[in-house]
C-alpha cells in the first residue's frame, strides 16, 4: 500500500500491530527517518503506546564545540547535511527528554557520540555484527522500516534495499520461514542507488511504501577526514601486506583511505611506492613478507562496509578478481555525496559487479556454501583499526575500561576470526602509536587495559606508523619485543620497565637501536618530501570541502594543538596582531571564518589567532 503522509502511515501501523511496537531500523544510512519520527511522535503524545527501537549507528549532524569550530563547521553542516531530517528519538535521548514509554537499543554507536548519555549507555547491546540478528529477533520486532531505492520500468516499480542488505536480507528470510512476523515498511529515497541481485526486494515483500516528494531528502554525507602523514605511514606499510590474487577488507576513515591510496600508488606509481617503503625502512623490524609489485590478477573485495575508496580501487584495476561475476561483496555503505552519485551513475554492468549481501555471508564463513566462501576469500587481508593495543597483544577498539562504549564491536571480531579460520589469511590491526588526551600526548600501546575487544589469543598483525609487528603464534616475550619496536620512543622506557617488572621479558633486554627513533619527526622526514610533491594528498579520493576549507583544516588543527598552552596562544595572537603578510587565499580564509573585519574584543582575539596561524602555515 502506498502512502505520501508519514503520520497517516504511523496511524495505520498502530492499527495493524497494536500499541506495543518493536521497530527495527537498519544501521547507518538506511533508516526510514520519517517513519521512525512519525511513530516517535505518536508514542511521545500517547503514553499508552510502547515503542521500542532496535538499531545501530544512529547518524546525527555534528555538533561543533567552541567558537572556531562553530565558525568552520557550521557552513559545512548546513551545506552537506542541512536537508537531512534529524531523528527525533536521538534528539530526545541526547536531551534527556525521551519518554519512559520509548526505549532505544543500539548494538553500535557513532564513535564517541554517546559517551556522556547514561540512558544510551545503559541500553547498549554488546554483540558481534553476525550475532546482532538474533538479538533483534529475540525482541520480536513487529515493524521493520528501511530506506529503499525505486526504479520504474515496463513491469512497474521495483525496489532495492540499496545501502543496507546487511541484516534485512536475513530478517526477511526469518519472516519467510515463519520465525518472525512484522510489517516491512519502505521509505523511498531518490538519491539511493538501485543495487540489484540480493539487494532487490521481491514483489510482495513490502507491506507499506512511503513515497512522496515531501519526504524525500538528501542522504547523510559525512565530511571525509583528511589523511595526515601518520595515517600514510600506517597505510603504506599495510599496503605492503596485501597479496596479489587475494581478498581485501578495509574500513571507513583516514587510515582506510591511507591503505587504499597506498595500494593505488603500488599499482600506478610503483617507483613512488617503493621510494616510500625505503623512506620508512627504518621501521622494518618485522619478518612478515612484503609485496611491492603491481597487481596482475587483482583483488576481490569482501568488506562489511563498502567504502568509497573501493570504487577507485576498481577503476585502477586493483579490485578486479571476479567471484561469480562480482568483484566486491559488501553489507552496507555510507560515504560522501560523490560516492552516492558515482554508484547511481555507474553503468549497470559495472554496478552489477558490486553485490550487496547479508552480513551473515560477508562476515563469516559458515553456512551451506562454506567451501565456496573459503575458495573466494583466498589470501585475505582483513584490515581494521583500533584505539589501543596492550603490550601482550590484546586489542581495544570499542570501549573504555570504565565500561562506557565508544562505538561497538561491529564486525571486527568476525574478520579477526576469519583471519584465523582461513588457511592463508591474516588479520591486520592498524593503530596510531599515540593520541592527544587532556592536552598531553599518550601512548596507544599500553602495558595493560581494563577492557578488551579482541583477546590476546587472537593477536595477529599490528601496524603503527613506526612499523609492522607480527604477533601470530609468538611467545609473550616475543610479542612484547615486537610491539615495543613499533611504539613511540617517548613511551618505550616505561613500557619496557612494566614488561620487565612482570617478568615477561628478560631483565637485560634492550630495544634495538633502529627502533629508538620512533618519533613524529622521523615520519615527517620520511614522508614530507613525497607530500610536497603532491603524492600523499590530504584527500586522496576527493572531498566535499572547498579549497579554502581544506586550507583552514590544518590551520585550525594547529590552533587546537596550541590551545593546550596559554603561552603558545599568546604568541600566535601577538603574531597575528603584528599584521603579518597573508596570501590571497589566507585572506579569503579569514573571510570564510567571518574574521576579516572583526568587531569587539572576542572577535579581534580570534581573528588575531587565525591570522597568526595562517601566517605561520
Amino acid at each position: 500500500m502506498l502512502y505520501d503522509d508519514p503520520a497517516a502511515l504511523a496511524d495505520d501501523i498502530i492499527a495493524k500491530v497494536g500499541k506495543k511496537i518493536v521497530l527495527a531500523l537498519p544501521l547507518g544510512l538506511g533508516k526510514a527517518n520519517h517513519v521512525a519520527n512519525a511513530l516517535h511522535a505518536r508514542a511521545a503524545a500517547d503514553s499508552s503506546i510502547s515503542l521500542t527501537i532496535v538499531t545501530a549507528l544512529t547518524l546525527e549532524k555534528p555538533r561543533p564545540s567552541g567558537e572556531m569550530e562553530r565558525r568552520f563547521m557550521g557552513p559545512i553542516i548546513d551545506r552537506l547535511l542541512g536537508g537531512y531530517p534529524d531523528l527525533a528519538y536521538a534528539k530526545a535521548l541526547r536531551q534527556g527528554t525521551l519518554p519512559s514509554n520509548i526505549e532505544v537499543h543500539e548494538f553500535f554507536f557513532l564513535a564517541g557520540r554517546w559517551l556522556g548519555v547514561p540512558r544510551a549507555q545503559q541500553n547498549y547491546i554488546a554483540a558481534n555484527y553476525t550475532h546482532a540478528l538474533a538479538c533483534i529477533l529475540d525482541r520480536k520486532p513487529n515493524v521493520v522500516a528501511q530506506l529503499v531505492a525505486r526504479r520504474d520500468g515496463e513491469g512497474g516499480a521495483r525496489y532495492s534495499m540499496s545501502c543496507n542488505t546487511d541484516l534485512t536480507i536475513d530478517i526477511l528470510a526469518a519472516r519467510k520461514a515463519g520465525k518472525a512476523d512484522f510489517l516491512f515498511i519502505g521509505e523511498v529515497n531518490s538519491e539511493l542507488p538501485f543495487m540489484e541481485h540480493e539487494a532487490e526486494i521481491a514483489p510482495g515483500q513490502l507491506d507499506c511504501i512511503l513515497d512522496s516528494a515531501a519526504t524525500d531528502f538528501p542522504l547523510f554525507a559525512p565530511p571525509k577526514e583528511p589523511v595526515n602523514l601518520t595515517d600514510y605511514a600506517i597505510g603504506l606499510q599495510a599496503a605492503h601486506l596485501v597479496v596479489d590474487d587475494g581478498t581485501l577488507q578495509i574500513g571507513i576513515g583516514s587510515m582506510g583511505d591511507a591503505v587504499a591510496h597506498g595500494l593505488v600508488l603500488r599499482q600506478r606509481e610503483n617507483e613512488v611506492f617503493r621510494e616510500a617503503a625505503e623512506r620508512l625502512s627504518a621501521s622494518r623490524t618485522s619478518t612478515v613478507p612484503v609485496h611491492e609489485a603491481p597487481f596482475e590478477i587483482g583483488l576481490f573485495g569482501s568488506s562489511e562496509m563498502l567504502v568509497d575508496s573501493f570504487l577507485d580501487l576498481m577503476k585502477t584495476g586493483i579490485v578486479k578478481r571476479e567471484v561469480d561475476g562480482a568483484v566486491l561483496h559488501g553489507g552496507f555503505f555510507l560515504g560522501p555525496r560523490n560516492f552516492y552519485r558515482a554508484l547511481r551513475e555507474m553503468p549497470d554492468d559495472m554496478r552489477a559487479k558490486i553485490r550487496m549481501k547479508a552480513i551473515s555471508y560477508v562476515n563469516q564463513l559458515y553456512g551451506d556454501d562454506e567451501p565456496a566462501r573459503r575458495a573466494a576469500r583466498k589470501n585475505a587481508r582483513f584490515i581494521n583499526s583500533a584505539m589501543m593495543v596492550t603490550l601482550l597483544g590484546a586489542v581495544i577498539s570499542d570501549g573504555l575500561e570504565d565500561g562506557r562504549v565508544v562505538s561497538g564491536v561491529g564486525g571486527q571480531y568476525d574478520f579477526v576470526a576469519q583471519g584465523f579460520a582461513l588457511e592463508d589469511a591474516r588479520s591486520v590491526i592498524t593503530l596510531r602509536a599515540t593520541r592527544e588526551s587532556g592536552g598531553k600526548t599518550v601512548s596507544n600501546i599500553r602495558w595493560s587495559y581494563g577492557h578488551v575487544t579482541i583477546p590476546r589469543h587472537l593477536r595477529d598483525i599490528v601496524v603503527t606508523e613506526y612499523g609492522v609487528a607480527d604477533l601470530r603464534g609468538k611467545t609473550d616475550r616475543d610479542v612484547v619485543a615486537a610491539l615495543l619496536a613499533i611504539a613511540d620512543s617517548r613511551f618505550q622506557p616505561e613500557l619496557l620497565e612494566a614488561a620487565k617488572k612482570a617478568g615477561k621479558i628478560e631483565a637485560g633486554y634492550e630495544i634495538p637501536a633502529a627502533c629508538r627513533d620512533n618519533t613524529p619527526a622521523r615520519i615527517e622526514r620520511a614522508l614530507a618530501p613525497l607530500a610536497k610533491r603532491g603524492l600523499l594528498p590530504p584527500f586522496p579520493f576527493g572531498t566535499d570541502l572547498t579549497p579554502i576549507e581544506q586550507l583552514l583544516m590544518p590551520a585550525l588543527e594547529r590552533l587546537k594543538a596550541a590551545s593546550a598552552s596559554p603561552m603558545a596562544l599568546i604568541r600566535l595572537a601577538l603574531r597575528g596582531l603584528a599584521g603579518p603578510e597573508l596570501s590571497p587565499d589566507a585572506r579569503i580564509a579569514l573571510g570564510r571564518m567571518g574574521l576579516d573585519q572583526p568587531s569587539g574584543l572576542k572577535e579581534r582575539f580570534y581573528g588575531a589567532l587565525l591570522r597568526g596561524v595562517l601566517a605561520d602555515s
